[in-house]
């Protein structure tokens, strides 16, 4: 009797359900996670039905269950091997994404973790019904009353650490038994940055490097290249293609990394080529920025920038699909599924803006009590890791992560701190600026950026210790003419002065600190009271018990600093700007 397809079968020729049935008969080895064989029929029903594809597997190799399911939601049956309720299950979950995308959902970390599964890996299945790339997840060590993830991945299918991945089990087994168990951290990609060589004296290639060591990459090579023009079809030429191939063989490459954009052609060639993961500049900022993303807006505008950056490169894999009357092999199912993909890219994008609209709505009506408590805003800018967070903390001791590596730090941080003479001032620290950042991404954090627009002051920090201080200074000049901030009052911050190995010449108009160990924050902060106190005055007045108005002014268009009742009337200390204290004296008879 041939054994059941579960899931969401509805739909589905009863032909091609035995056929799909016929994957029961399949059996692992005892220490093969899963066979290439199973992995390339599981893609193949993947791509014709468009629907993810699950397989469960008992330890002993044998297939437990088949099922079905619609994109996002994958079908789970309960099923448990294993009697003791302490332990995994016993059963391991195989299954596709038919988007692409491998990397496992919050629903399959979910699940992984409520039916304590041997390991739920995901796999990303083409247009054309080829394995991409998978992700194997076990459970990890309790942290915070939440069981952690381990997490192996991206690995070729066609290549899997079958051995490593079977151990894991075995691993996430004895974690289960023994909380406090240190978990066993899965070993770092082996990457390779590629690139051309540039004319213009910026090490574009060192600063793709700190960018794979921030995203968790171990770097092993570069591979770069002089030429005029761009191949089309593989960037760097079909012969160093070939050279690329034998270096990530020899380096035991498991991922290539290019310094700027690639087509989804140039991708699709390139990893034919090079039998290898390849991704570009943009994709990797892309994933820093999706992990270091920690409040709920950033999360959005992550997801926004990856689905507007997706969309032209999912229709640019199968351009030639999409268009009516194409010719003989390009019509039939892969159209139909690349609309589909289409569509529910365009829903979400449409989802996602009409969210951060709402969350912009409610930074407006902040920014309305801002500037009704006349509190000024000075917003610290900067190219990435130059010492903003650092220097926020020193001023405010704000606690913000200040770490040694590309966008440590992601959300936009407001802090609160006092300038000498008690006036206080509201310190906002934006996210950092790097070369070639993503068109996408400064479009979906412009709201947030945009705050720098409203700033009373700019800080433009910068690293003075970088040998690449003019490029990155020219990049933040860059995007500040671009959110239209050229004109708000500045403040250059020289940060990392300690570094140098001589004193550097200040120029008017320049803070040279060093942020971390406090070398000239109290005179920056000087220089800020000075630059805000240009358009208000501090004065001391004695208003009239009789001039109730007077205090209304004062407390609607001004800073009341304090106040105290006299016999003739109240003593106040107060910030006021030229036109409000023009009124007040005309209130006053003055």
């Amino acid at each position: 009797m041939a054994q059941k397809v579960n899931g969401n079968t509805e739909g589905v020729k009863a032909s091609l359900l035995e056929q799909i049935a016929l994957l029961y008969d399949m059996r692992m080895n005892p220490d093969e996670f899963a066979s290439f064989e199973l992995l390339e029929r599981m893609a193949e029903f993947t791509a014709r039905l468009g629907r993810e594809v699950s397989v469960y597997l008992g330890r002993d190799g044998r297939v437990q269950d088949v099922s079905l399911g619609d994109t996002g939601k994958v079908s789970m049956p309960t099923l448990r091997l294993v009697r003791n309720e302490d332990r995994l299950s016993g059963v391991r979950c195989i299954h596709t994404h038919p988007n692409g995308d491998a990397r496992p959902s919050g629903v399959d970390l979910g699940t992984l973790r409520s039916a304590r599964l041997d390991s739920m890996a995901s796999m990303g299945v083409s247009a054309d019904g080829k394995p991409l790339s998978l992700y194997a997840a076990y459970l990890g060590d309790m942290e915070e009353n939440e069981r952690a993830v381990a997490l192996y991945g991206p690995l070729r299918p066609y290549k899997l650490p079958n051995k490593l991945l079977m151990q894991e089990i075995y691993a996430a087994d004895a974690r289960l038994k023994s909380s406090t168990k240190e978990v066993l951290s899965a070993k770092p990609q082996r990457a390779i940055l590629a690139g051309l060589e540039s004319n213009n004296g910026f090490d574009s290639m060192a600063e793709l490097e700190e960018l794979a060591l921030s995203a968790g990459a171990q770097v092993v090579g570069r591979f770069t290249q002089r030429r005029r023009e761009i191949d089309n079809a593989t960037y760097i030429g079909s012969g160093k293609a070939d050279e690329l191939s034998l270096a990530a063989s020899e380096l035991e490459a498991d991922l290539i990394i290019f310094d700027d954009e690639l087509s989804a052609i140039q991708v699709r060639n390139l990893e034919n080529a090079t039998s290898t993961a390849v991704i570009d500049r943009t994709t990797l900022i892309l994933d820093i920025f999706a992990a270091r993303a920690q409040s709920r807006e950033g999360k959005l505008q992550v997801e926004l920038a990856q689905l507007k950056y997706s969309l032209p490169h999912l229709l640019g894999q199968g351009r030639t699909l999409s268009q009516q009357g194409a010719g003989i092999g390009t019509r039939g199912p892969g159209e139909r599924k690349l609309e589909i993909d289409r569509r529910r890219i365009k829903r979400r994008i449409y989802e996602l803006q009409t969210e951060l609209e709402e969350i912009e709505k409610q930074r407006g009506l902040r920014r309305e009590r801002r500037e009704k408590n006349k509190v000024p805003l000075v917003a610290l800018v900067g190219y990435t890791n130059t010492g903003k967070s650092t220097l926020l903390n020193a001023i405010s001791g704000a606690g913000v992560l200040a770490e040694d590596k590309l966008f440590a730090t992601l959300d936009p941080v407001v802090r609160q701190a006092e300038l000498e003479g008690g006036t206080a001032v509201l310190f906002s620290d934006t996210v950092g600026f790097i070369s070639k950042l993503p068109h996408d991404l400064v479009e979906a954090f412009r709201s947030t950026l945009e705050e720098v627009k409203e700033a009373d002051l700019v800080l433009h920090v910068i690293d003075a210790s970088s040998p690449e201080l003019k490029a990155q200074k020219a990049v933040v000049e860059e995007v500040l003419a671009s959110l239209g901030a050229l004109d708000t009052p500045r403040i250059e911050v020289y940060n990392k002065t300690d570094k140098l190995p001589e004193k550097p010449v200040p120029h008017e108009g320049a803070a040279y600190i060093s942020a971390l160990n406090g070398m000239g924050v109290p005179e920056l902060l000087n220089m800020v009271g000075r630059a805000l106190g240009a358009s208000h005055q501090r004065v001391e007045l004695l208003i009239p018990y009789g001039k109730y108005e007077a205090m209304s002014l004062i407390r609607a268009e001004g800073k009341l600093l304090s106040e105290e009742h006299a016999e003739d009337g109240t003593k106040v200390t107060a910030l006021l700007d030229e036109q409000t204290l023009w009124k007040l004296k005309k209130l006053l008879g003055g």
